[in-house]
């Protein structure tokens, strides 16, 4: 179970989990080490999923999918938007979360548990994690976000 840091907005409570890296537009990375091969898993943050609501489905490339730093690996349908998310990291996709089929909405309720959306298996690990933010830099950089849009109400 990760440690969170925890930034208030409002009445809102984000969440930041310890244990992993963040790229600045909302998805984190959490490098497997007990895979041993460069694996690294990644999801929708906390701000991200409260940000565009309740998901209602989700598509996750298929298994066998190379990915570029920055390429979509996956699209969500929220009562509010559509969302594309872009891979933190190249490489690929050697597995995606088979509960996410039946039950989406496990992204809202465990963004940073079994709401995981893919795991990657990553060509480039040091120079992409060198891109990523980590946990105290994504809050700040999340906190102004949500201010942001806050103002904008």
């Amino acid at each position: 179970m990760p440690e969170y840091l925890e930034a208030t907005v409002d009445k809102f409570i984000f969440r930041v989990a310890t244990d992993r890296l963040y790229s600045p537009d909302g998805v984190w990375a959490f490098w497997v080490e007990s895979q041993g091969n460069g694996q690294v898993r990644m999801g929708l943050t906390d701000y991200l999923q409260q940000l565009n609501g309740d998901v209602a489905f989700v598509h996750v490339k298929p298994v066998g999918t190379k990915l570029d730093l920055g390429d979509e690996f996956a699209e969500l349908e929220t009562i509010k938007a559509n969302v594309s998310l872009f891979s933190p990291v190249s490489g690929t996709v050697v597995e995606v979360n088979p509960d996410l089929d039946l039950s989406p909405e496990i992204i809202n309720q465990e963004p940073y548990g079994k709401g995981w959306l893919a795991v990657i298996e990553a060509t480039n690990w040091q120079s992409d994690r060198a891109k990523l933010l980590d946990p105290q830099a994504y809050l700040s950089a999340m906190r102004s976000q949500a201010e942001e849009e806050l103002k904008k109400q």
